[in-house]
């Protein structure tokens, strides 16, 4: 199976004053501003960061969800979030990591097998697999 899904951005003008705008197949974003000051200045708008994190949290939850499920677990609550870094490297600007915190409540789970199921689905999610940066997790069993 190969599913496809498109992400798509137009931009108008030079770096520092131009303006884009970020759209998804899906509409759940269309036409959303973003541009250097969102991402580099803290300004209102989208970027290409928070995207990326807000889709490695997101696939990193699901394939949690899947090895809970075949460990015969289910989660009644799973919060994640994912802090994509953004640095000045060597010949420009690179993501360096991607750290992924989750807080969970997972009834029947004892904490060894919920950090081995959760460091299982960050290794095996498929952004995790997509991102070339360090990748961490700091996950809490909730009671």
């Amino acid at each position: 199976m190969k599913i496809k899904r498109q992400g798509s951005a137009a931009w108008q003008g030079g770096l520092k004053d131009g303006k884009g705008s970020i759209s998804t197949e899906s509409g759940a974003l269309k036409a959303y501003p973003y541009g250097f000051a969102s991402r580099f200045e803290g300004q209102k708008g989208s970027n290409p960061e928070e995207l990326i994190g807000a889709a490695h949290a997101a696939c990193f939850t699901m394939a949690l969800s899947l090895i809970l499920g075949e460990a015969k677990l289910t989660a009644t609550q799973m919060d994640t979030s994912a802090e994509v870094t953004l640095e000045q490297v060597a010949g420009g600007y690179a993501i360096t990591s991607s750290k992924l915190t989750l807080k969970a409540k997972i009834p029947g789970a004892t904490n060894a097998t919920f950090q081995e199921l959760a460091a299982k689905a960050k290794a095996g999610c498929p952004v995790s697999k997509l991102l070339n940066a360090e990748i961490t997790l700091d996950a809490t069993l909730l009671s």
